[in-house]
């Protein structure tokens, strides 16, 4: 009997999944002008999965745009990083190290924004949060600083979602609807000034990290992509909202093509000073994502965005589910792997929980703690501040931990005990 014919799509399948792609290089720039001195950012592009291993290799970078001080971009700098990777299960291969990473990001900024806000300070910040792994580019944010990505063809494509509320109509829904009020500043005569706030507070932002001092409808659940980029490589361009009120994405892309990466940081915030003054903080990370065999990312011309750009970098669908595809990147084509933005964190934890075969303790998703089922939420049990009909279909939580859920989901107040 002759063997069963082979579609040709399926053995190109193959051979594309055969073919080792050698790691791109990964080399960045950074420039910084200081009006208030509450930027700050982080580079570390010689991480490891596992440590020992430079196989294992994956870079991050972020910013952190403070307000009403500096203490939570500080603390968010020096902590968030760990918080996401203690959240990643130990023993796992690379694709499911990426698969993880989504949801170990929120759970890293929900445990890093209960631990601040335990602190009783009240300033807060806004993350941009970019894990570069290979080919494999993945975005958190909270806040208004931006991440854009520029790639071979001039289509440059916005990795982060603004979560200004003037901006963002969902976000006003949301607060208004967890007990918040949007508006504007009312002054003498009962004129309406600035821009749109949530009040208690008068944050322009609907999610920080920090901010002790408003509403828990202020949350730190990150909006999260991870797309992954073809050979050619891109550019990434992540930045303070100093950067962004002045030039546009495409402005910004536009006026560094071609340039060196620590060159091109520097052209992005001289063209924003120049666009506008020295208004805000404004600080830039510039990031090159590198084939192996070119010293630099090539430059090419400005391309019109039209029904071609959106095929290259198809928009997949917000929702919780179907969050995945399989498909193959092909040369000159973006594939997104993730996105999610909804601030419940039932849908950005899953449903799985896991438990200690050893101990029978359950881990809390958020900051990794083990308790006795008993002293916790699970998956099988009704929360304590809401009705028994609705139960808790997230995975399990510890006591802090779930109440500092059920108060961003506006159930009730969470304020923390400050420590000693």
């Amino acid at each position: 009997m002759k063997p069963p014919l082979v579609p040709l799509a399926t053995l190109l399948g193959r051979e594309l999944r055969n073919v080792k792609v050698e790691k791109p290089f990964v080399k960045f720039g950074q420039a910084a002008l200081a009006k208030k001195g509450e930027d700050y950012f982080l580079i570390k592009p010689d991480c490891e999965r596992v440590p020992g291993n430079p196989e294992t290799s994956f870079s991050v970078f972020a910013i952190f745009d403070g307000h009403n001080g500096i203490s939570a971009a500080i603390f968010a700098k020096e902590n968030l990083l760990g918080n996401v990777l203690s959240a990643i299960p130990q023993g796992i291969n690379r694709e499911e190290w990426l698969q993880a990473l989504p949801r170990a990001l929120v759970a890293g900024f929900v445990k890093t924004d209960i631990e601040f806000q335990q602190k009783g300070e009240t300033s807060g910040t806004t993350v941009t949060f970019v894990v570069i792994d290979g080919w494999t580019v993945t975005v958190a944010s909270v806040g208004d600083s931006r991440c854009i990505l520029d790639t071979q063809g001039g289509v440059v494509s916005l990795l982060t979602v603004d979560h200004r509320l003037e901006e963002n109509a969902e976000e006003r829904e949301r607060v208004t609807a967890s007990g918040g009020e949007v508006g504007r500043l009312n002054v003498f005569g009962g004129n309406e000034v600035g821009p749109l706030r949530c009040w208690p507070g008068g944050l322009c932002l609907s999610r920080s990290i920090g901010d002790t001092d408003v509403g828990e409808f202020i949350v730190p659940i990150p909006h999260v992509k991870q797309v992954k980029l073809s050979n050619s490589g891109g550019r990434l361009i992540i930045a303070s909202d100093g950067i962004w009120d002045a030039l546009s994405s495409d402005m910004a892309a536009k006026s560094c093509r071609g340039l060196p990466a620590e060159l091109a940081a520097k052209l992005v915030v001289k063209e924003a000073l120049r666009s506008r003054g020295l208004k805000d903080d404004t600080t830039c990370l510039v990031v090159d994502i590198i084939p192996s065999d070119q010293p630099v990312l090539p430059s090419t011309p400005m391309k019109k965005q039209n029904a071609l750009s959106s095929f290259l970098f198809g928009k997949r669908s917000q929702t919780s589910t179907n969050k995945t595809t399989n498909k193959l990147s092909a040369v000159g084509v973006v594939e997104e792997l993730f996105e999610e933005g909804s601030a419940m964190l039932a849908e950005r934890l899953g449903k799985d929980f896991p438990i200690n075969t050893n101990s029978g303790l359950f881990k809390c998703a958020v900051c990794q703690v083990d308790q006795p089922p008993a002293e916790g939420l699970t998956v099988n049990s009704g929360p304590f501040f809401s009705p028994a009909s609705k139960p808790w279909e997230g995975p399990f939580l510890c006591t802090n931990c779930r109440k500092k859920k059920d108060a961003m989901e506006g159930k009730r107040s969470s304020r923390p005990t400050v420590l000693a």
